[in-house]
């Protein structure tokens, strides 16, 4: 059979991107509320009370826009704490690097509207106690007392292509975003603004990456600079260069364009309105395997649109780990109120070193999906969340990033018989 060749892009964008300012701003809030929460479980606020402890009790789905000097976060939230969202908003927005008003956006003087109301009952009763229990089934054990908080399918997936078992295009999008958000922060390029994007093309050959083709920067900038002068060369010194000699990445055959449209000053919140949950697939793979449509930012862990997606991909990254297959895509479905996930499909696309029978029983045994063992594998109760919202969800080096570890990846090969 001749060769297959073709070219796969993935993007990723920076923290002052304004859909990625919505991200981080919703799950900061989320971390804020879990932190006090923890805090009052932590006191005994809930001892003697008949209350739920407060690390169960806490719902949250926060929504965040945000346009020219204005920021609206709405949502649906129960929880004992009380939080700061105004102090919040503006430390998220200040972080970021929005402090003056000529960069678009200014955190000490922009509007921040809150339009927050509580999680509805007919939702809350599925999720605190789960369709199983509530229809007479024995809750021997406490994990079939948590009910999924949404119907809805979630992927996961993981490629031996890098060190970290993400899609080539993607890990490298990413490392270019963060680099470029690096040298801003740290004044290498003190011309450089929070707002921007990267893009990477690598050729596959017989599903294999072989080349880095194209490689595409735009990044926001002052005034007045000289884009092929002074920005591109800048750029490729401080930027491309460290990150593919990092990875130890051949870039220097690749196209590289570097804004594209010759001018990007007017960037952030003033050049296009942002929304939470609107870069999943910035979030996720880009674009290498499917996406179930759910967004991960403001969300608390019973939310398995979050929860079982990184269950999915920790499940995905330990068969490529163990040896099982080249490639894993993991598909788990869920119905409101109930423990149990209704399907799991594994897909490992004919790289499989074993029958996909056999890794689709190992996994089966090794892995309890249902959404309370996920909360407690994963230790999803704590505030981790508002790092998770730019650069990418997968593929981190994070400690925080449970959902990375290959923990299982010994026991899945034992049970897989490899």
């Amino acid at each position: 059979m001749p060769d297959r060749e073709y070219l796969f892009t993935s993007e990723s964008v920076t923290e002052g991107h304004p859909d990625k300012m919505c991200d981080q701003i919703s799950d900061a809030i989320l971390d804020a509320i879990i932190k006090r929460e923890n805090e009052l479980a932590a006191e005994g606020f809930v001892a003697g009370t008949g209350t739920k402890a407060a690390d169960d009790y806490v719902r949250v789905a926060c929504e965040t826009l945000i346009t020219t000097g204005l920021v609206v976060v709405s949502g649906e939230i129960r929880t004992h704490a009380y939080v700061d969202v105004q102090s919040i908003v503006r430390g998220v927005i200040k972080d970021i690097g929005y402090t003056r008003a000529k960069f678009g956006f200014d955190y000490e003087t922009c509007g921040v509207v809150t339009t927050i109301h509580e999680q509805s009952a007919d939702i809350a009763m599925g999720v605190d106690e789960s369709f199983e229990v509530q229809h007479g089934a024995a809750a021997v054990d406490p994990i079939d007392l948590v009910g999924a908080g949404d119907q809805g399918m979630m992927f996961g997936y993981a490629s031996n292509e890098t060190s970290t078992l993400m899609p080539m295009p993607i890990y490298l999008a990413h490392r270019l975003a963060e680099r470029l958000t690096a040298v801003r922060k740290g004044e290498v390029l003190d011309y450089l603004r929070p707002d921007g994007k990267t893009q990477v093309s690598v050729r596959y050959v017989n599903d294999k990456p072989v080349s880095v083709e194209k490689i595409l920067i735009s990044t926001q900038h002052a005034d007045g600079v000289d884009i092929e002068g002074l920005l591109r060369p800048d750029l490729i010194e401080h930027v491309i260069k460290p990150v593919f000699e990092l990875e130890g990445i051949e870039y220097k055959d690749a196209e590289i364009f570097v804004n594209p449209t010759g001018r990007f000053v007017i960037g952030g919140p003033m050049g296009d309105t942002g929304l939470t949950g609107r870069k999943i697939i910035v979030d996720t793979y880009g674009g290498m395997g499917r996406h179930g449509g759910g967004a991960f930012s403001g969300k608390d862990c019973t939310k398995v649109d979050r929860s079982a997606a990184y269950a999915a991909r920790w499940v995905a990254k330990n068969v490529v780990a163990a040896g099982l297959a080249d490639r894993c895509e993991i598909q788990l479905a869920y119905a409101i109120g109930v423990s149990h996930p209704l399907s799991v499909m594994i897909e490992t696309f004919g790289t499989e070193k074993v029958p996909a029978c056999d890794i689709e029983a190992a996994v089966s045994k090794v892995f309890d999906l249902r959404p309370g063992a996920i909360i407690r594998d994963l230790d999803l109760r704590r505030p981790i969340y508002r790092k998770t919202a730019a650069y990418g969800h997968f593929g981190r080096a994070d400690k925080d990033f449970t959902w990375e570890r290959t923990d299982r990846a010994e026991e899945l090969a034992a049970a897989a018989g490899l």
